[in-house]
């Protein structure tokens, strides 16, 4: 069952998104508690427990999850951590978009298997970033029908990362290096939701005590 949470975190985004009005103040302190609570999670637990593999070269990859992150972003227009950079005047489908997604959820749902508290992180994740791209697609010229299918898909390719990783032994050999891969992603769009989700980058009590809030949940689980 638990493989399912994120397919229903994407499906209370839509909700979200399609049925109440949603204001940028309450969205960004939603982001900020996701980037710290994702953050914590990583930092605290994923990260630590992938360095006892004593594999000596996990730095490097950890350094190429970032860097393939920036490139998915470069791509997706910083889907990934709420902050949409593409022009909505579209009635093609995204398909560079839709892909970027794709790659980013799937491998996220490789090292959830398994681990609980990584996947109540990246659950926490995926609501108000599915509530900032279901918002974006409904305020472009795609259809209906089109929103609906980039969702669901969306939605399902985090689990079909973790069902791949715990069913099969497709990814056996390098597991390992792609849990680094993944910790990078991690690291690099819960740092760079911290930095975005307040106006100007200016101190916010708010904000703060959100990012607080979510670091002492992730301490407390």
């Amino acid at each position: 069952m638990n493989i399912l949470l994120p397919i229903v975190a994407v499906l209370l985004g839509f909700g979200i998104s399609y049925f109440v009005y949603q204001k940028s103040v309450t969205i960004n302190l939603l982001l900020a508690f996701s980037g710290s609570f994702l953050l914590s999670v990583t930092v605290l637990e994923f990260l630590p427990d992938i360095y006892t593999s004593g594999e000596k070269s996990i730095g490097i990859y950890i350094l190429g999850g970032i860097l393939l992150q920036i490139i998915l972003e470069y791509l997706s227009g910083g889907a990934e951590h709420g902050h949409f950079h593409l022009s909505k005047e579209k009635k093609d489908f995204p398909f560079v978009l839709f892909i970027s997604l794709c790659i980013h959820a799937f491998l996220e749902g490789i090292p959830i298997h398994g681990n609980d508290h990584l996947l109540y992180a990246v659950i926490v994740h995926k609501v108000p970033i599915a509530i900032i791209i279901a918002s974006f697609l409904f305020n472009t010229s795609l259809s209906k029908f089109k929103i609906i299918f980039f969702l669901l898909v969306f939605g399902l390719m985090t689990p079909l990362g973790s069902f791949v990783q715990a069913n099969t032994d497709l990814l056996d050999g390098i597991a390992i290096y792609l849990d680094a891969i993944v910790i990078g992603i991690f690291l690099h769009v819960s740092t760079t939701i911290l930095f975005e989700s307040s106006k100007d980058h200016k101190f916010n009590i708010y904000k703060f005590g959100i990012i607080v809030l979510g670091i002492v949940l992730a301490l407390v689980l």
